[in-house]
């Protein structure tokens, strides 16, 4: 998928739950490339609440944020091209 206007492709890189929102996980996905990520906050509203996260999601390219740390971006990279070659875009994870 590299036409921007349909849309880019990221890879979940990162999943925590917050430290300052009780029942809030935050998924952190980014592009195979590890410059560019998508931060997606999602409220669980009770213990029986299964959505489905998935290995890859589509965003607009205004969506993306950019990843400024070498390090950072590295580790992003090196985590959605695993993601990228292990799974579809549609597996749950």
């Amino acid at each position: 998928m590299n036409d921007e206007t349909d849309g880019v492709r990221v890879w979940l890189v990162e999943r925590t739950y917050s430290d300052d929102e009780q029942n809030l996980i935050i998924l952190v996905y980014a592009t195979v490339n590890g410059d560019r990520y998508f931060r997606k906050e999602r409220a669980l509203t009770s213990s029986t609440d299964t959505r489905t996260t998935t290995a890859a999601v589509t965003v607009e390219p205004t969506n993306l944020g950019s990843v400024d740390d070498p390090d950072l971006r590295e580790q992003y990279a090196t985590e959605a091209t695993r993601m990228a070659d292990e799974h579809d875009p549609s597996d749950a994870i």
